[in-house]
C-alpha cells in the first residue's frame, strides 16, 4: 500500500474522543492525509407508550443526542485549534455506527476507532470495535481507552502467524512500517500454525518487509502455557511497542460476531494502539 491519503476517525459520546482525534490527526500530519472525523451513535428505541409521553421520551431523546454530537464537535475545534492542524472534515450520520462507519470506510485508507470501556457510555453497541475490523475491508487501527500517550509507529510489534489475515495487515501497514525507527517481527507458537510458516518461522516475512526498506528483527515465542494473546501483550511490553500489527481473525454473519481468541484478548486488554486487518 502507498501512503495513507484518507483517514477516517470515528468520533463518539465517549470519554475517549480526544485522545483517539489527537492519534488521527498525528497520523494525518505525518502522512499529509485528509482526516474525516465521522460522528455516529446508535438511537436507543423508545418503548410503547401513551402518545404524550411518547413524544416526552423522543424529545429527551432529541436532546440527549444533540448535546452528546455539540460535546464531540467542541473536541473536535478544540484538537484543530490546539493542533493547527487544517485537512480535516466534520461528518455526522444519523445511521446505526457500523453501518455508518462501513460505509464511509469505502473511501478511506485508515480507519481510527476506540476501544470500549464498559465504564464509559460512548454511544456505540459492546461490540462494536469487534465488528469493525471484520466488517470495513480496510486496517483499522483501535486506539485504548487508557495507555500511555506517544507517537504512534516508531517500535512496531507485527504478530505473525503465516496466515492470509496477518499478510494482509503487514501490507496495510507498510505506510507506518517503512517510517518505523525498528519493527519487531514474533512468530508465536508457530507450530500451531502449521507448515505455512516455512523452514524457519518470520524469516519470508521478513525479507519481504527488508525489500520495502523495513528495519526488522525476527524471533519467535513457544510458551504452550500461555494464551496467544497474552504472550504478545506481554511480548509488546518488553520491547517498549508503542504499536501492535496483526490480522483479525473471526467473521461476521448477520451481526453474529465470532472471533479468534488473540483478536478477542488484544480487544479487551490492549495496552498500546493495535493496527488491524482483515
Amino acid at each position: 500500500m502507498s501512503d495513507y491519503k484518507t483517514i477516517l476517525v470515528h468520533v463518539d459520546a465517549g470519554k475517549t474522543t480526544p485522545a483517539r482525534l489527537d492519534i488521527a490527526v498525528e497520523l494525518a500530519g505525518v502522512f499529509g492525509a485528509h482526516l474525516a472525523c465521522l460522528y455516529a451513535v446508535k438511537t436507543e428505541p423508545v418503548p410503547s407508550a401513551a402518545v404524550e409521553a411518547r413524544e416526552m421520551l423522543l424529545e429527551a431523546q432529541r436532546r440527549a443526542r444533540d448535546e452528546s454530537a455539540r460535546v464531540a464537535r467542541r473536541a473536535y475545534d478544540e484538537c484543530l485549534r490546539r493542533t493547527g492542524f487544517d485537512k480535516a472534515e466534520w461528518r455526522a450520520s444519523a445511521a446505526d455506527p457500523l453501518e455508518a462507519v462501513v460505509l464511509h470506510a469505502r473511501y478511506a485508507d485508515l480507519v481510527v476507532i476506540g476501544q470500549d470501556n464498559p465504564e464509559w457510555p460512548s454511544g456505540v453497541d459492546k461490540d462494536f470495535e469487534r465488528s469493525v475490523p471484520i466488517a470495513v475491508g480496510r486496517p483499522v487501527l483501535v486506539v485504548p481507552y487508557a495507555f500511555e500517550r506517544r507517537p504512534v509507529g516508531r517500535r512496531v510489534l507485527v504478530a505473525w502467524n503465516a496466515s492470509r489475515e496477518a499478510a494482509r495487515a503487514v501490507s496495510d501497514a507498510l505506510p507506518l512500517l517503512k517510517r518505523a525507527t525498528h519493527v519487531d517481527v514474533v512468530a508465536f507458537e508457530p507450530a500451531r500454525s502449521g507448515a505455512a510458516h516455512g523452514e524457519e518461522p518470520g524469516a519470508d516475512i521478513a525479507l519481504y518487509l527488508a525489500r520495502h526498506g523495513v528495519k526488522v528483527t525476527v524471533s519467535r515465542v513457544d510458551a504452550p502455557d500461555l494464551d496467544v494473546g497474552n504472550q504478545l501483550l506481554s511480548r509488546a511490553f518488553d520491547l517498549s511497542a508503542d504499536l501492535i500489527v496483526m490480522g483479525a481473525w473471526g467473521h461476521s454473519r448477520l451481526r453474529e460476531l465470532i472471533l479468534g481468541g488473540v483478536t478477542r484478548t488484544l480487544l479487551e486488554s490492549m495496552t498500546v494502539p493495535v493496527l488491524m486487518a482483515h
